[in-house]
């Protein structure tokens, strides 16, 4: 007898169809692979859809967060405030500057609590990164209002023409998890000074690998120039691009800056343009309608603690559904996960702390001084979210979850 196969449901497979293949295809047979006319038109579409005032797409959103860290002048002896709760890559740009990260704790939401930013601020602070965690807006209207505090602002000690003419922290949003939500009538890019998308091939709007710095620099800033600017040093400084030398005669060009290699090219942003243009048509009705099927049944059990993703004030981008189990251990947890996977379904968790990693824990940091980081990871399980997940499957889902938590729990 031949026994079958039962198919393991994915955490978060890409969605790629004919019409990316075919958008793909074009951008092969034009000739133009690299950054060029596709590129430039996909960062002029996010503008308008997000509604920032430029945006440049580079090759990741660490590279994003990075460049614009390094742009800000931030360095040796600086400080950059960032949630505990976050994925690695929030921390190591501000490793790479040199500067130090300052961990502070976040709420019962996941996302970095205002309060202990404002305890964690010193001379030293030069940035703060929120994290929008999956894709739930942070307290923006807070942070807002902290930096432009007068007594914060008079603690601020500017060490170049960008920082005093800001003459404040910056608040660089991590908003790899974010595109496309919704934080009191305004959308994520436009929320706060810059924030920085991922493209990621789990994430929501892929390109494979990417993302873009959503500018919005407040006045005498000219977010244009600081764009042109950008353009220059993610490309080894160089201040002329392929696209621009291809105009006859134009070919001669000049290194102005040690720059970097951060570029987006013509093939991943292909990918993009096709799901921004069906990104709310289709893409977030999907992911929401699977956040409330996965609500409407586990709901009813009274150890599912229901992440947060819609209020009066916030919608998220349904990116990550980060369910909790009540009162499970972290090893506990564990072992639910490990039931869950024996009935073929994929599920993640959404992160282990940042302070918790060997690496950082060698630096001096110490997970237990960020007790509600630790509440919130130890019995977190991240469901999976995919558009062409079928009733069938989300009910497999919720099914494999619930049973696994009575196997491990009683």
């Amino acid at each position: 007898m031949i026994k079958s196969v039962v198919k393991m449901i994915p955490f978060s497979p890409p969605h790629i169809d004919q019409r990316i293949i075919d958008e793909v295809i074009d951008t092969l047979k034009s000739g133009w692979i690299t950054t060029g006319p596709k590129t430039k038109r996909f960062e002029k579409e996010i503008s308008v859809y997000c509604g920032n005032k430029s945006t440049l797409c580079l090759n990741s959103a660490t590279a994003g967060l990075e460049i614009m860290l390094r742009w800000f002048g931030v360095g040796p002896g600086d400080e950059v405030i960032l949630p505990a709760y976050t994925y690695s890559a929030t921390a190591n740009v501000v490793m790479h500057c040199g500067a130090k990260p300052i961990f502070v704790d976040v709420k019962s939401d996941f996302n970095i609590n205002p309060e202990e930013v404002k305890k964690a601020i010193t001379v030293n602070t030069k940035v703060i990164m929120p994290v929008d965690f999956a894709g739930y807006p942070c307290d923006y209207d807070e942070l807002n209002a902290l930096v432009n505090d007068v007594q914060v602002k008079s603690v601020f000690s500017p060490k170049n023409h960008e920082q005093k003419q800001l003459g404040r922290i910056l608040i660089l949003s991590d908003a790899a998890h974010s595109f496309g939500a919704w934080y009191k009538g305004k959308r994520a890019g436009t929320l706060t000074d810059v924030s920085v998308f991922s493209f990621h091939a789990v994430k929501n709007l892929t390109t494979s690998e990417g993302g873009a710095i959503a500018l919005n620099l407040p006045e005498p800033f000219d977010n244009v120039e600081v764009y042109k600017y950008l353009c220059i040093k993610t490309l080894h400084g160089q201040n002329k691009d392929a696209l621009a030398k291809t105009i006859p005669g134009n070919w001669r060009y000049d290194i102005v800056e040690a720059g970097y290699k951060m570029n987006m090219t013509d093939i991943t942003a292909s990918i993009g343009l096709v799901g921004l243009a069906r990104y709310d048509e289709e893409t977030l009705p999907k992911r929401k309608a699977i956040f409330d099927a996965y609500t409407d049944t586990l709901s009813k059990e009274s150890w599912a603690v229901i992440p947060e993703y819609e209020t009066a004030d916030k919608t998220s981008s349904y990116h990550v559904y980060a369910l909790r189990v009540e009162d499970a251990t972290e090893t506990q947890r564990d072992a639910i996960i490990a039931k869950i996977f024996e009935k073929q379904v994929s599920v993640n968790v959404h992160f282990i702390p940042v302070p918790q990693m060997s690496y950082y824990v060698a630096q001096g940091y110490d997970i237990n001084n960020y007790p509600q980081t630790i509440a919130q990871y130890e019995n977190e399980i991240s469901l999976p979210v995919w558009i062409d997940l079928t009733q069938e499957q989300i009910n497999k889902v919720t099914e494999s979850v619930i049973l696994s938590v009575h196997e491990v729990l009683g």
